[in-house]
């Protein structure tokens, strides 16, 4: 699996916790958010949001570890475009039900708010149930079929109720997407191969020109 790792400037200097919460997994670990304080084009949870939605939509990650503050923001913000599942996620048992039940493809965590001694460690605990190859595989195990059902509809209701994410891309103002295309790294990742979305690598490549 490929996971991107997606700092705001307000959880910039949670960087370095979050890797090595994550670390000693054999997935692939993207990091594209902000890395500490202070690093310019300063990012905020707008364009942490844009850019996770943006990423999954190009098949550039399978997944996305974002979050803010108190993770209300982020999660607000990318559940503003298609496709994109996101669970605001506090606690183990919080990661454990979501991978289970919601099997989305985006954490957002409080990344300030009630992140003391110990903040660390809740997130080693809490990637350790969110990152299970029981991902999707229902709990109780009787609402299995339900919730099986649900998690389709979901998709089928997302991309009903959105623009195309290329069609988002043309329409969003520069001071959105100029800062998230120009943070370092970010046209390596998106310009690396071509998205699958052919209307999407258009849009994305127009954007660079």
């Amino acid at each position: 699996m490929k996971i991107a790792i997606i700092n705001e400037t307000s959880a910039a200097d949670r960087n370095d916790d979050i890797l090595r919460a994550l670390g000693g997994r054999r997935d692939e670990l993207i990091n594209c958010g902000m890395k500490k304080g202070g690093e310019q084009p300063e990012l905020t949870y707008i364009h942490t949001g844009f850019l996770a939605a943006l990423i999954l939509a190009a098949g550039k990650a399978d997944f996305v570890v974002g979050g803010c503050g108190t993770g209300q923001g982020f999660m607000n913000s990318v559940l503003q475009y298609p496709g994109v599942t996101c669970g605001h996620i506090q606690s183990p048992l919080d990661a454990f039900l979501f991978a289970r039940i919601n099997g989305g493809n985006c954490v957002s965590l409080a990344l300030n708010q009630g992140y003391g001694w110990a903040g660390n460690v809740n997130l080693r605990l809490l990637f350790d149930q969110l990152f299970t190859p029981e991902w999707s595989s229902g709990y109780p195990e009787h609402r299995r079929e339900s919730q099986a059902r649900s998690r389709s509809l979901l998709r089928d209701i997302s991309g009903a109720t959105h623009r195309t994410m290329a069609e988002i891309l043309g329409a969003l103002p520069d001071g959105i997407v100029r800062p998230s295309l120009r943070y370092p790294g970010i046209e390596e990742l998106l310009l690396s191969q071509p998205c699958a979305d052919g209307k999407l690598d258009e849009a994305i490549r127009r954007s660079y020109a």
